[in-house]
């Protein structure tokens, strides 16, 4: 079965690419300073005022976000047991 309506369904083929409308968006300039570089400055003034989100967001894109670890030692007294199943044979 099909529906009636088949005619301009779902995602248009062709969309602007998204960072090419960022570029050009940011990339405007008022007294010298491109948007971009206001956006960040007002970032820095919240950080420098307490904003932790500001602060994580300027630290994070500046420096980098710290790598994740994870610890994979097992620190129990206990044997490890390991349990082995096989499928049921009919």
């Amino acid at each position: 079965m099909k529906s009636g309506n088949t005619k301009n369904v779902g995602r248009k083929k062709e969309l602007p690419m998204l960072s090419e409308i960022l570029i050009n968006s940011l990339s405007n300039e008022k007294d010298g300073v491109t948007d971009a570089e206001a956006i960040l400055n007002a970032m820095i003034i919240k950080a420098k005022k307490g904003d932790v989100k500001a602060a994580d967001f300027v630290f994070g894109y500046g420096y980098g976000k710290p790598k994740q670890t994870t610890d994979t030692n097992i620190t129990s007294t206990e044997p490890l047991v390991i349990i082995r199943t096989e499928p049921k044979a009919e």
